[in-house]
């Protein structure tokens, strides 16, 4: 973490970050990727979700605009690692660097598992997803399944990729970002 900047630079470079996100045209539902990254924090806040988690379902797709690790080509091209095509361990390195909450990087890191749990435990999403999130959810054993289950942040995960999949049909103008900089300055160690 840069001990350097303040809490609100922190934010500030971490939104910045997310901005790139405007110019990404969504894969389903809204506009952009910003658009559907603010309606899924929106609809967070709208069922009580705590500011943790509000972050995380704002911030889930940041590793998609962050610079990427040094490692990143030997992860990608490893087959044997479980999020080596997502981008969502990097979006929540990319976070702790700059200090944000633990539970709310793992809620992040977790985004993968909580698909492939979705689409294997609700069918109706299958295609949905990239191909390479129905192969690893079909594949998953009801040992493997209880497993995640016994999670203590679980239900959490789950509701995370909950918020977003609404954001597909939901339609509403979602908020500016900077209606989340006060719980995001809130969240961060000084």
């Amino acid at each position: 973490m840069s001990t350097t900047m303040s809490r609100e630079e922190r934010v500030s470079t971490v939104f910045q970050t997310l901005e790139q996100a405007r110019n990404v045209e969504a894969i389903i539902g809204l506009t952009t990727q910003l658009d559907s990254a603010l309606e899924a924090a929106h609809i967070a806040q709208f069922h009580g979700a705590d500011e943790e988690t509000i972050l995380a379902a704002l911030l889930q797709d940041i590793g998609r605009y962050c610079p990427r690790p040094d490692n990143w080509e030997d992860r990608v091209n490893n087959p044997d690692a479980y999020s080596a095509v997502d981008d969502y361990e990097p979006g929540a390195d990319y976070l702790r660097k700059f200090g944000f909450p633990k539970k709310t990087c793992e809620l992040i890191e977790s985004d993968m598992m909580a698909k492939c749990y979705l689409v294997a435990t609700h069918p109706t999403l299958l295609g949905k997803f990239p191909e390479t999130t129905s192969i690893w959810a079909v594949s998953l054993s009801p040992e493997r399944m209880s497993e995640l289950e016994k999670d203590p942040l679980f239900q959490q995960k789950v509701r995370i990729k909950m918020y977003k999949i609404r954001t597909w049909t939901n339609g509403s103008t979602p908020p500016h970002l900077d209606a989340y900089r006060d719980i995001a300055v809130r969240n961060m160690p000084i």
